[in-house]
């Protein structure tokens, strides 16, 4: 008959701790399970999320889990990548960085200025399209005044139809509120800036785009980059 009595609990290897500390590290605070696959992809482990977010926890403050039963407002979907496009702007102080994300593949556009009207955004809007998508069946945005005027008189060269998502409903631009999120969070931060501040932070802002499209996973994309999307649907000019 076997002995009863509390089992011995394993002990979890200082070096497989610090690998997970590395890769959250490197991957700018990223989540349990997008350090799960750089785990297995760069040291041949599995792990539990279960155990990953328990070493996790010894050494940072996590942010409690998502309420799954959240009440979320409609989106525009897309089944391919460059079909919906949604855009926005992030307000840093006397700097403000104009977004673009595609909802599907998650390739994204940013580009910073130091005004806020109308005319800046109408540059990003030739930029980020020349530069990136091409064109697109819908783009959206908010009804921010820096979408209107000279925005709207060429907005229907790069897309079919434009889109105004309703007011307070954030919802229907959580694509892009994500992005902006991650920008913040994994790039520049929540600080003020001037526009002297600019060409540090657009050689901040490139280094971060390079990384986001080439190694930062997705849940989203089954733990694939934006750029791996983009290539499974072969779209080559990335």
């Amino acid at each position: 008959m076997a002995k009863k009595g509390s089992r011995t609990k394993k002990n979890v290897d200082g070096l497989l701790k610090s690998r997970i500390y590395k890769l959250r590290e490197e991957h700018r605070d990223c989540c349990g399970q997008k350090i799960k696959t750089y785990l297995n992809d760069e040291y041949g482990i599995e792990l539990s999320l279960k155990t990953i977010y328990k070493i996790l926890g010894e050494k940072y403050k996590l942010r409690s889990e998502w309420k799954k039963n959240r009440v979320r407002g409609a989106v525009p979907e897309a089944y391919r990548p460059r079909k919906v496009i949604q855009m926005d702007s992030v307000d840093f102080g006397a700097v403000f960085a104009f977004t673009a994300v595609d909802i599907f593949s998650k390739e994204v556009a940013v580009r910073l200025y130091p005004a806020l009207t109308s005319f800046e955004d109408a540059h990003f809007l030739r930029a980020s399209m020349k530069g990136r998508f091409h064109y697109t069946q819908l783009l959206q945005t908010d009804g921010g005044p820096e979408f209107k005027d000279q925005f709207k008189r060429i907005v229907f060269r790069y897309t079919n139809r434009f889109r105004i998502s309703r007011p307070y409903r954030k919802n229907e631009q959580s694509y892009i509120e994500s992005f902006n999120r991650s920008l913040r969070k994994e790039c520049l931060g929540w600080g003020k800036f001037t526009p002297g501040d600019l060409p540090n932070l657009k050689r901040e802002v490139d280094e971060y785009l390079d990384y986001y499209h080439t190694k930062r996973v997705h849940l989203s994309l089954d733990m694939r980059t934006p750029n791996d999307s983009l290539k499974e649907h072969q779209v080559s000019d990335i």
